[in-house]
């Protein structure tokens, strides 16, 4: 603490930010008041949010040392690092999850042009693996699926004891790469020998090439009903999928 507070007096910094792990609970509170008292810090940056915390240290150390916090991080890298927003704070330690910030994500990431390309081959039926793989590292560019998945209301206690690494769409990926440029065009021309040959080429069982292609074409019948805008058809496809 000494040496810190030597390298204050030395550099005279512009701010102060006091880096805390918001899984830490009350050893949080007590260390950041520690750290205000020795350097009066300007603000806070909590981290690790995209553990099974919800974020509660948040208010324990706001009151302790009445110091604003600035900044959360749920990840690793720089782009994990977000503005602190009180209300979307209060949302998460309530359990009704933070459906802003994941339209926020959703809106950086995606490109108007590029989806409105997209629309007119899911109208016309032309969605290919191509097409499934460029949204899926899309989706990736997001965040952490498990993190994504807790923002939606109501689905931050069903995704506590789920565990969803970073490499959840390893398998999917390595199907899609084993195909050849016109199966991934033209997913019909996958009959029995080349699915075989496709689950050897990525590590993957044949039934796990077959689940990924009935989801693939599952999912172009519900965006199908979609583009179309019709409520009827929408309706049955969605009743279809269940059986």
């Amino acid at each position: 603490m000494t040496e810190i507070a030597a390298i204050k007096d030395a550099v005279n910094p512009h701010e102060i930010l006091f880096v805390v792990d918001s899984m830490t609970g009350q050893d949080a509170v007590n260390t950041a008041k520690a750290f205000n008292e020795r350097l009066d810090f300007d603000g806070i940056v909590l981290t690790k949010l995209d553990g099974d915390t919800r974020g509660g240290a948040a208010l324990s150390i706001k009151a302790e040392v009445n110091k604003p916090i600035k900044f959360v991080s749920t990840g690793e890298r720089l782009d994990a690092i977000d503005v602190f927003y009180p209300d979307r704070m209060a949302d998460r330690i309530l359990g009704m999850g933070d459906i802003v910030t994941l339209v926020e994500r959703a809106q950086e990431q995606f490109d108007a042009e590029e989806a409105r390309k997209l629309q007119k081959k899911i109208a016309k039926n032309q969605f290919d693996f191509n097409d499934f793989f460029e949204q899926i590292q899309q989706i990736k560019k997001m965040g952490n699926i498990k993190e994504l998945a807790a923002m939606i209301p109501g689905m931050g206690k069903v995704m506590k004891d789920i565990d969803i690494g970073d490499d959840a769409f390893k398998s999917i990926e390595a199907i899609i790469r084993s195909m050849t440029p016109e199966e991934r065009e033209r997913p019909e021309i996958l009959n029995g020998s080349r699915r075989k040959r496709i689950a050897m080429g990525s590590g993957t069982s044949i039934q796990e090439v077959n689940r990924l292609i009935k989801q693939f074409e599952d999912a172009k019948k519900v965006m199908k009903m979609f583009s179309g805008n019709n409520p009827m058809k929408m309706l049955g496809a969605m009743k279809n999928l269940r059986r």
